[in-house]
Order: C-alpha cells, then structure tokens, then sequence
C-alpha cells in the first residue's frame, strides 16, 4: 500500500500498510488554514463563486438561512478556486502523497467540509463508508485522501471514525441509510454495516493530517458543540491510474444519480462519469499520464 520512499518511517509504513491510515501531526500552517477558512466565508457570502463547484446545503436549514456559514455544509470540487485549490499543491502535503502514489500525481476530488452543530430535524452526520465506491478508476492502492482538520476534531464535534485495516477488504455495495429524516444528496453509506468491527475516534488538532486508503471504512460522527467543524480535503491519485466502466456493478446506481445532477445544473443532454472526473482532474506534480 506504500511505496519506497525516504520520508516515511518504517514504523510509519508498517502502520499504514496494517490500518489503512497514517496520522501526521502539525502539517499545514496555522496561516494556510485562515486563508482557506477565509475563502470558505467568501464563498458562502457569494463574494467570489468557484465554476464548477458545488456548494452543498443542509436540506433542513435551506429556508431559515438562505446562503451562510450556518447552512453551507461542504464546498465540493474547488479545483478552479485558486486559493482553495493551493491545499492540493502545498509541498508539506505532497511529499507524503508521493509515498503512496508514486511521483506523477493527480488532484482527483476535493473539498472543503463544514461540519453543522446538530439540529433536532436532522442528525447531521456521515455514515460508514468507503470512499473507493465514488470512484471509476484504479488501483485503489494508488490513490489517498489528505484530511486536514482546520480546528480541532474530537469526539464532541463530530471527529473521522476509522475501522482500521478495512482496507484490506474488497468495495461493498452502498446506498442511502435508511434514517428518520433527510438525508443529505450523496451522502451514501455501507448497506450491511458490521457492528462488531473495531472503530478508532481520530482526535485531530488544527493542521493535523490524515492520509487514509480509499477503501479504509470510514465515516464521522454528529457535532453536538454549537460550532463548525471544518476540515479541508483532497483525494489524490497516480496519473498512471484508468478509468473503469462500472456498468453492472456495486457503483452504477452512484453513476446515474451523478450524471442527472450534473445534466440538472448545466443543461447537458448527455454527461458520461469519465467527463465528470476529467472535469475535476488536475495535475499537481509530474506528468500526465492516463487519467
């Protein structure tokens, strides 16, 4: 799951290839983290308007606040917002992407999340799930997603939950959480959810960084402080990855609902899962090679 590299420990491989995550602490810069908190606050006053992303509200909240921090939970592909989008070209995050991608790297899927205080209507919270089941390229082992934490994450805020070692194992089908109330547009979680596993509440400090396999079951637990829990992140990925037809497997329902918002916001007749991830793909280091 790692490469060879001159960065990481031995020890800090070893965990990596038995969890599936690797915890780094103090990794981005107080300052870089009020710039893009800044920006978020810009983006949820429409001061600026990144094309192409998608800013995410919850479903609940819509008609009391209109457009504001208090609604806003995730702004999703910044990749044209210029200062959002230097997150995915800091060097400190890029020489450990590189232990696991190799030296050629794409910035695949991003976004910036704003996790909402609990309200009594909606446990705002994100199921158990495998980040892998968005996907239509591979190898899995040769993608990552850095998690920054922009202030603290524990278990009060709403914290990533791990189970580690998952992996290991192989996609399962998700779905919709069959809760009480809404559930937020693509908030998809494991369908059959295995209790017994062991979870792991990663308690993060403001700049801290994870860096977790895209089949690692994960998920993130409800904010029941009165703040945002803001984290920002990118999944990244080797350009020498391809893209795969998921016709006819656990991902094709993803596809269709994906390609309708998509046909829903810009009009198009016809949208293909390749063009939406050619639209969000850039390349921050080497060259490109297939994706």
């Amino acid at each position: 799951y790692t490469l060879d590299n001159d960065l990481l420990t031995t020890q800090q491989r070893q965990f990596y290839e038995d969890n599936g995550y690797l915890l780094i602490k103090k990794l981005v810069s107080d300052e870089d983290i009020e710039r893009f908190r800044r920006e978020f606050m810009r983006i949820c006053k429409r001061e600026v308007n990144p094309p192409g992303a998608m800013i995410m509200k919850d479903e609940s909240l819509k008609s009391q606040f209109g457009q504001s921090e208090k609604v806003v939970n995730k702004v999703q592909d910044f990749q044209e917002d210029e200062e959002l989008f230097r997150y995915c070209t800091l060097p400190e995050i890029l020489k450990y992407v590189e232990c696991f991608t190799g030296p050629n790297i794409m910035a695949m899927h991003t976004m910036l999340i704003n996790k909402l205080p609990d309200s009594d209507k909606q446990t705002f919270l994100h199921p158990m799930h495998q980040d892998l089941h968005y996907f239509p390229f591979r190898p899995a082992s040769r993608i990552v997603c850095a998690w920054t934490a922009m202030e603290r994450a524990d278990q009060d805020n709403g914290c990533l939950v791990v189970q580690p070692g998952t992996h290991k194992t192989t996609l399962k089908p998700h779905g919709y959480p069959k809760w009480e109330g809404k559930t937020n547009k693509l908030f998809h979680g494991l369908l059959d959810e295995d209790e017994k596993t062991p979870k792991v509440h990663l308690v993060m400090e403001k700049g801290d960084t994870v860096f977790f396999h895209p089949l690692l079951i994960h998920g993130s637990g409800i904010n029941r402080t009165s703040g945002f829990r803001k984290s920002i992140s990118c999944h990244f990925a080797s350009s020498e990855c391809y893209y795969i037809d998921v016709k006819n497997t656990t991902q094709e329902h993803l596809e269709k609902e994906l390609e309708e918002m998509v046909r829903k916001k810009y009009n198009a007749t016809s949208v293909e899962l390749k063009d939406i991830w050619n639209f969000r793909a850039r390349l921050v280091q080497g060259e490109r090679i297939n994706l």
